[in-house]
């Protein structure tokens, strides 16, 4: 019987090495050896797994490295794989990590069938979710420089005694305020030119997310989500570049899942038993939604608002967002008359809302 010139490449990539170990398709398993992290030291390493004679199949998990190099392996003609670390299987009993172990498991499993790749984005879609992501990191910041300056006011006795803050009165009465002490001054005009400038900084990201996403390949599905209430177009953005391509989902409760948005289960015989969500997915995505799912707690009705972002729309993406404030508006009421924690409600409609952007993406065309 002729064997298989198949050999699968475990690889364990850090930021300086990458441990690599060869596993043939029916044969033995045996480490190759170590090479460096950088783009040289690997295209030297893959051009004597070439010389082999064999057809290579990469596998290495996904980490703060990156995309790059099954980006780089693809554009050569290797087939390569991207596995998440929480999807590889784990023994209870086993205590020793190394870079060797961790290569020759990742080469054994992905022999074995035990392995699956995950979705790794375009170039541009990845561009655009850093941007998203630096804007949610500024927005971080924006928040813990206001909590520092109301910490200031508060260990001060200065309170406000308006409805809202960080409102146009409240900023007004911020730059009226004048502290008895000229050092507590100094320190609150730092303070509150840190927030201008953090506020500044999420204006200056939330304009560069609208032009990037002007002739982006996704963008019909972000103007279509918008038909969403509670789906405003960071949140739109946000969905999209974290999830790219939702038709790749069979089914709405696939995408639940993968956001992590389904309860935890631990059922035996007779009993059935459910906790928390997994919190498995993508947090980014996970939150969008939920922030969104927050605007079901009003009864069902077409604002002006929505009505803007809707005009230009299909038909199809309308009745679906119409229908969807038909079903959660009171089902909202509904658990909360149950006197459940309002946050599980909000997760609750949160997870039910993803089959209704599920519904909409899948109807519209991407370029």
């Amino acid at each position: 019987m002729r064997k298989s010139s198949k050999v699968f490449v475990g690889m364990d990539v850090h930021k300086e090495s990458i441990d690599i170990t060869l596993a043939e398709a029916s044969g033995e398993v045996r480490r190759w050896g170590q090479i460096g992290g950088d783009r040289a030291a690997l295209e030297k390493g893959v051009r004597k797994l070439e010389s082999l004679g064999k057809t290579l199949h990469f596998v290495y998990e996904a980490g703060p490295c990156g995309f790059w190099i099954e980006r780089w392996m693809r554009a050569r003609g290797h087939e390569c794989w991207v596995v998440s670390p929480s999807l590889i299987p784990q023994k209870s009993a086993d205590r020793i990590k190394t870079d060797r172990r961790d290569s020759e498991k990742i080469a054994r499993m992905a022999r074995a069938g035990e392995l699956s790749p995950i979705y790794v984005p375009e170039v541009a879609d990845e561009a655009l979710r850093d941007l998203v992501r630096a804007r949610d990191d500024a927005i971080i910041a924006q928040r813990r420089a206001r909590q520092q300056l109301k910490a200031l006011l508060l260990r001060n006795e200065v309170r406000y005694v308006g409805k809202s803050s960080w409102t146009i009165a409240h900023r007004e009465w911020i730059s009226r305020l004048k502290l008895p002490q000229p050092a507590q001054q100094i320190a609150f005009e730092e303070y509150v030119d840190a927030v201008e400038v953090a506020t500044h900084r999420v204006e200056r990201l939330t304009g560069s997310i609208e032009r990037s996403a002007e002739g982006w390949r996704f963008e019909p599905v972000v103007h279509a989500l918008q038909a969403l209430r509670g789906v405003q177009f960071v949140h739109a953005v946000t969905i999209i570049s974290e999830l790219g391509d939702l038709s790749r989902f069979t089914e709405p409760r696939c995408l639940m899942a993968y956001l992590g948005l389904v309860p935890t289960e631990n059922s035996t015989g007779e009993r059935r038993r459910q906790g928390a969500i997994t919190k498995s997915g993508n947090r980014f995505a996970r939150r969008a939604l939920i922030e969104a799912a927050w605007a079901y707690q009003h009864p069902a009705r077409v604002t002006p608002i929505i009505a803007r972002r809707q005009r230009g729309l299909t038909k199809a993406a309308r009745d679906i967002a119409w229908k969807a404030q038909l079903r959660l508006c009171p089902r909202f009421k509904k658990l909360c008359a149950r006197r459940l924690n309002k946050n599980k409600v909000v997760v609750a409609i949160a997870r039910e809302l993803a089959g209704f952007v599920w519904a909409i993406a899948k109807d519209v065309k991407v370029a």
